[in-house]
């Protein structure tokens, strides 16, 4: 691990993956090691509020997925490497347990489900609304086609919101726009992969908004049923966009529960 001091948070750093592909992340904070995973188009800058209030109690790292920010990303991509990724953040930074809570949004929960199903040594696992269910395969599909013509900015419009890109910057999002291509793979065909969650054998909480549509919540229960220690809770009044400060407590409530509880790999 290769890291050096900040004055925006604790540190920033740098992990080689299982291929050689360097992974850069922000480390805030002094405790036990939590690991963020972003969803589609997120990166270790996008984090920062959550991660700079769940900082005063645990050692919070957010990172870039490959592809993104300041991370490489070697090919051919492969589902197996944001694993070894995620494997790799685990072992630089979760310390003599060797563990680290995992908390992932979208695309970004369905990645560390898979990485706890997989034997990479989580402790708790949180995900707030994984994409998975036909209305999300649905979305997933129109992007899917744009990008396949070329057509980077109207894919992020779907994402989005029409317009939503050029006002936010459309270049910086569209030298992302190819890693939606990844977080496809990670949520597969979008069924709720009962199998794979079967092996997870962490604690997970799977959360939803309460102002999201109501297919999320379907989803959400239908993850945590599948989890054997699974369970499932509605942030009110939240939508997709779940804010920070609503979250936060949330998360440390079920870290709390948890306590020092030894991870299992799967």
């Amino acid at each position: 691990m290769d890291e050096v001091k900040t004055t925006l948070c604790g540190a920033r750093g740098l992990v080689r993956s299982q291929d050689g592909t360097r992974i850069a992340y922000e480390r805030y904070g002094e405790g036990p090691p939590v690991i963020l995973v972003s969803g589609a188009l997120g990166t270790a800058r996008g984090e920062r509020p959550l991660a700079g209030l769940l900082a005063r109690r645990y050692s919070v790292v957010a990172y870039d997925r490959r592809g993104r920010g300041a991370s490489g990303d070697t090919g051919p991509y492969a589902v197996e490497r944001e694993i070894a990724d995620l494997a790799a953040l685990v072992d630089a930074v979760g310390g003599a347990a060797g563990s680290a809570a995992v908390h992932g949004t979208a695309s970004g929960g369905a990645l560390a489900l898979a990485a706890a199903a997989a034997g990479v040594p989580v402790g708790p696992v949180s995900v707030y609304e994984p994409p998975y269910g036909a209305e999300a395969a649905a979305w997933r599909s129109r992007v899917r086609a744009l990008l396949d013509r070329g057509r980077r900015g109207a894919a992020l419009d779907v994402i989005l919101g029409e317009g939503a890109a050029a006002a936010m910057g459309a270049p910086a999002l569209e030298a992302l726009a190819h890693t939606l291509a990844y977080d496809e793979a990670v949520v597969g065909d979008g069924a709720v992969p009962a199998a794979r969650l079967g092996r997870v054998h962490a604690r997970v909480l799977v959360m939803d908004g309460g102002a999201s549509p109501s297919w999320t919540r379907r989803v959400a229960r239908s993850v945590a049923a599948a989890v054997p220690r699974g369970r499932h809770r509605t942030l009110t009044g939240q939508t997709h966009q779940v804010a920070p400060h609503v979250l936060a407590p949330v998360l440390e409530g079920f870290l709390d529960e948890c306590g020092a509880e030894e991870p299992v790999e799967g």
